[in-house]
């Protein structure tokens, strides 16, 4: 896995196979055992996931759920609160968010009666800026989502700067840290966001349908989720149908019988990344980023990521020349074992723990002479 350049896509560390391999075959023994604690064992391995989350994102108790993907999360958020909460107001996103929010609020928003405001880059620009995002803010953006880490760039949001001025408007602020968590610090008490949502498939090497919602106090005894069911009950066993009661905390987002398979096999890389520890994995990032950028710098492609390290997440993309094929610089350097991927002709590129610096070396050799092969032509 040295030539791995994945970790926008899909999270990797040392072992990972036989490492989740173990945890589901421990689920198998526990699952199938011919007796009854098949579901003390999963939703006590659930807690464990939600308590791992909690703690990377220095989250209080009981402000933590699980949802299906990033999507669902913001659904489950978007339709429980009071619908006059957007109904004749305007809900605020960047244009280079990913794009299954936007697909979900552009019905989601005609649906309460809201506006939905997409705020564009700059002319020539590769991001939305904080300053462009400011400028479309104004008294009468009720909801706010922002990109900590943004797929398309790697641009980082100062997202403490946006709260803050969402708190001044009176806005409702939730951030997507996706691309961010588990590479970068987040501190969701320090950053002050009403809600936050994520997945556990990137940075965090987890597998997908394990993402959370967090959401303040606050938040949550405003939210009655549309989406509901026998796991939103502070006590789940309680089937009185005239009955029904939220749970007081974060457990109100869930709904129906937890999806708990998921959660499980991303125990393996949380406690990864916790054992590994967030410092020495953004130092063992930075410095193969720094390799990439030095490359990038001197290619004549154009870094579509800022230049400056402290603003960007742990991935850097550029631009491929017009006369390069994106799916066939693609396929060459995975014939060569090195793996990356494309976004039109945007090439990705994400180094992390088991990616080798030599290998980093060898990328741009191999791509340096796909250039080169080009001019020639």
């Amino acid at each position: 896995m040295s030539g791995y350049f994945l970790y926008h896509s899909i999270g990797m560390f040392p072992d990972k196979q036989q490492r989740i391999a173990a945890e589901l075959n421990r689920f198998a023994t526990a699952w199938g055992r011919e007796d009854d604690g098949q579901w003390g064992y999963a939703l006590e391995q659930q807690c464990k996931f939600l308590e791992g989350w909690r703690a990377i994102l220095n989250a209080g108790e009981g402000s933590v759920a699980q949802a299906e993907s990033v999507t669902s999360a913001l659904y489950t958020i978007l339709r429980g609160l009071p619908e006059a909460t957007v109904r004749g107001g305007k809900v605020l996103i960047a244009a280079d968010c990913f794009p299954s929010l936007h697909f979900l609020l552009a019905e989601t928003i005609r649906r309460l009666g809201g506006e939905l405001v997409t705020v564009p880059a700059a002319a020539g620009e590769a991001w939305v800026s904080d300053e462009q995002m400011l400028a479309a803010w104004d008294g009468n953006v009720r909801v706010a989502i922002l990109t900590w880490v943004t797929s398309t760039s790697s641009h980082r949001s100062d997202v403490a700067r946006l709260v803050a001025h969402g708190r001044q408007m009176g806005t409702l602020t939730g951030i997507d840290v996706t691309q961010g968590i588990g590479i970068a610090r987040y501190d969701c008490q320090a950053i002050g966001a009403d809600f936050t949502i994520g997945s556990s498939l990137k940075w965090l090497c987890g597998v997908s349908g394990a993402a959370v919602i967090h959401a303040t106090q606050e938040l949550i005894a405003r939210c009655t989720p549309e989406l509901r069911g026998w796991f939103s009950q502070q006590n789940p066993f309680s089937w009185d149908l005239d009955a029904f009661e939220f749970a007081p905390d974060a457990r109100r987002f869930g709904n129906g019988t937890p999806s708990v398979l998921p959660a499980i096999g991303s125990l393996p890389g949380l406690d990864f990344v916790r054992d590994t520890g967030l410092e020495a994995l953004a130092a063992d990032n930075a410095a193969k980023g720094a390799e990439l950028a030095d490359w990038i710098a001197g290619s004549g492609l154009r870094l579509l990521s800022p230049a400056d390290a402290a603003q960007r997440g742990g991935s850097l993309m550029v631009e491929l020349p017009d006369s390069m094929d994106a799916t066939e610089v693609v396929n060459s350097l995975r014939a060569q074992a090195l793996h990356t991927d494309a976004r039109g002709r945007v090439l990705r590129l994400s180094p992390g723990i088991v990616t080798g610096m030599e290998e980093v070396t060898r990328l741009t050799e191999c791509l340096s002479s796909m250039l080169g092969q080009k001019a020639e032509v």
